[in-house]
């Protein structure tokens, strides 16, 4: 099984695996939506491809599994969320609590942070904040912490963002936004049927069989127990964030999921599940104060559910996902 135990140390992490060639995923790297170095970076704008419907879902585990290899196949705990706590409007560092403070993932180094920069702004730069919010970091790189400066906001809505984006979902499909809950409410309004061009449609976790491709969400202030929950209080900002589905392990009750800027990185997720009485099976943070409330299904045939094993960035780097990160 997953080590998540040396997941809190970035020592036991493998090392970075470089993307793989256009002929063997075509993805434009984030990185090409930005110019320039940290300091001086700016956002260069460049419209989503829209891809055929029947590629989507694979593009989507796909391209999270290989930004997850770039980032160094770091493995994280159930409930880790990102690093400011996917705060509306962006919470700094300096606005947590103490105890949110202790939880954080220590800096990366700056050789790794110089290294990842270009990726992160990138992500950013698919979400129409995403030059102006590029710009205040460059002035954290221009500061006294210079390139190991943390990112100002988080960044895990922008991630599932950009993996949406380089799927081929445009904006009519998928909202892209600084907040999981935006696109969240899209789901849900889907499932109201008011946005009929929304890729993903909202359901509550355990409602329908989860597929790789998927999204999982789970909230915090308020701490959501349904979308029914959430849809009262659509479009009011709320702490979430949500995670790319890339395996379903039926026989043992397990499900992998990748999301972005988890303890700082982009990181896979062993999810506990459980199954209810002739209910399909259901993912859960394992943690009360940030339950797991919403599955948004993707509007797109399933995959295989070992769709991690299958992507071609594991095949390419030779490894398994049941081992990756351990000592």
């Amino acid at each position: 099984m997953l080590a998540l135990a040396s997941a809190r140390g970035a020592a036991a992490q493998a090392p970075a695996f470089a993307r793989l060639p256009a002929t063997v995923l075509d993805a434009v790297p984030p990185s090409a939506r930005v110019r320039g170095v940290p300091g001086t970076m700016t956002v260069q704008p460049r419209a989503c491809e829209t891809k055929p419907a029947a590629d989507i879902r694979r593009r989507v585990v796909d391209i999270a599994v290989q930004e997850w290899g770039f980032f160094g196949f770091r493995l994280a705990a159930a409930d880790d969320v990102d690093d400011a706590g996917g705060a509306p409007g962006g919470a700094t560092f300096e606005s947590l609590s103490q105890e949110e403070r202790r939880r954080r993932r220590p800096r990366l180094p700056p050789a790794e942070a110089a290294r990842v920069a270009a990726s992160i702004a990138g992500y950013w730069a698919v979400t129409p904040e995403g030059p102006w919010i590029v710009a205040r970091q460059n002035d954290r790189w221009n500061g006294e912490d210079g390139i190991g400066a943390r990112w100002n906001a988080p960044w895990s809505a922008a991630f599932v963002s950009w993996v949406m984006c380089e799927a081929g979902l445009g904006a009519p499909q998928f909202q892209r936004a600084i907040a999981h809950h935006a696109y969240i409410d899209q789901a849900i309004r889907a499932r109201d049927g008011r946005a009929p061009q929304a890729a993903f449609v909202a359901y509550d976790a355990g409602e329908t069989a989860i597929v790789p491709g998927d999204l999982l969400c789970s909230s915090r202030r308020p701490a959501y127990r349904s979308i029914a929950e959430r849809r009262r209080q659509s479009g009011v900002g709320a702490r979430s964030h949500c995670d790319v589905v890339v395996k379903v392990d039926e026989r043992l009750n397990r499900i992998y999921a990748i999301g972005g800027n988890v303890r700082g990185v982009v990181s896979l997720k062993h999810l506990p599940a459980v199954r209810a009485a002739g209910k399909p099976l259901s993912a859960d943070t394992g943690n009360d104060e940030r339950p797991m409330f919403a599955h948004l299904k993707l509007r797109a045939a399933p995959i295989d559910a070992n769709a991690l094993d299958a992507s071609p960035t594991m095949r390419a780097s030779g490894r398994s996902p049941l081992t990756v990160g351990t000592r």
